[in-house]
């Protein structure tokens, strides 16, 4: 069974789990706390039977004064307890994200947390993600480094300015996706017929990254490049009403068949984050020979989904030329972000 990320209560884990036991090693006075959180909420990560992963979140607002130097007065949101078993980035990206999510959810203004420095593979997963080395924190249990992130500007890197972006100084695209295929790649685009929040919609498949597979020129967008993702009709009415843009992403590279050595330099790109397997990639590579890829972040899924026909009416754009890969003006790409109720605070322009 696959690891999911799921929301719960203290009261609900048992600290005689041997997975806290290296809490427990390294943090005096973990039970206790542990105890006294009874009846808040954390997020886990687990298979169904053995935990991997515990994240807490708490609100600080003002000043942090227990750091040096004191992290200003904001609105924080505070990665109080964090830890990950196993190898690999994936998992990292869905923790991530859930923290992103609440952060923008919950309107704080950034986000901080303390680790010491023998953690370098999360260190350096927070550090690629725009958080910066502040300051420290002295405790009885010894020196952490802390992290932090404001999410109020842009460093001008994709990787780093993830969730936010801009809309100037790039161009902006509609994507086509198969109903088949959509769901399995954005999670927090499933279709429902009322708006809803994103927060709430805990995926195990739910990353950073994605990579989308077509025939489609896919290397006419650059990175940074706005995405605006376009599930076609499910065939269960007309594409005027049932065909809908979902979600934005933005470009972080995009890739020819010819660009890669041989095959399994293929699926070692793109396996990670497609929603393909790896035998479904091995016969693309083999029988396509017009083959694009592009590798994006999933930046946010829309609060309002919007229907082709509005798309034609509200929007203007044109039914020609055909919308697999279609260019939109800056002015179309803003109304759709407006229309689909895109958080404001993503945009930094």
């Amino acid at each position: 069974m696959s690891r999911q990320l799921r929301a719960t209560k203290f009261r609900a884990l048992s600290l005689d789990d041997p997975f806290f036991d290296s809490l427990k090693a390294g943090y005096k006075g973990f039970e206790f706390w542990f105890k006294s959180k009874a009846d808040e909420d954390l997020y886990v990560i687990d298979d169904g039977s053995r935990l991997s992963g515990m994240i807490y979140l708490k609100h600080e607002t003002g000043a942090v004064s227990d750091i040096d130097p004191p992290l200003p007065s904001r609105r924080w949101l505070k990665i109080g307890t964090l830890k990950i078993d196993g190898k690999g980035t994936k998992l990292g990206e869905r923790v991530l994200k859930k923290i992103f999510d609440r952060a923008l959810d919950e309107d704080r203004d950034g986000i901080y947390v303390t680790v010491f420095e023998l953690h370098s593979e999360l260190i350096r997963l927070f550090e690629r993600y725009g958080f910066k080395r502040y300051g420290v924190k002295k405790t009885d249990d010894g020196t952490e480094l802390v992290l932090a992130r404001t999410l109020d500007g842009l460093f001008g890197d994709v990787v780093s300015d993830y969730p936010l972006f801009r809309t100037w100084g790039c161009k902006s695209w509609l994507l086509a996706v198969y109903p088949e295929f959509h769901s399995r790649l954005l999670p927090d685009s499933i279709l429902k017929n009322e708006p809803r929040d994103i927060v709430q919609d805990v995926s195990h498949t739910n990353t950073i990254h994605k990579v989308y597979i077509g025939g489609v020129p896919l290397t006419r967008m650059r990175r940074g490049d706005l995405v605006i993702i376009y599930r076609t009709t499910d065939g269960a009415g007309p594409a005027f009403y049932r065909s809908v843009a979902t979600s934005l992403c933005v470009i972080e590279e995009t890739k020819r068949k010819k660009d890669f050595e041989d095959r399994e330099s293929f699926i070692k790109y793109t396996s990670p984050h497609s929603v393909f397997s790896k035998d479904e990639l091995r016969d693309k590579y083999d029988s396509q020979d017009r083959l694009y890829v592009a590798r994006m972040t999933y930046n946010s899924a829309f609060n309002t989904r919007i229907t082709r026909g509005r798309l034609l009416e509200e929007i203007g754009i044109s039914e020609h030329p055909r919308w697999d890969l279609r260019e939109l003006t800056r002015d179309q790409a803003r109304a759709i972000l407006e229309m689909g109720k895109v958080s404001a605070r993503l945009v930094v322009d």
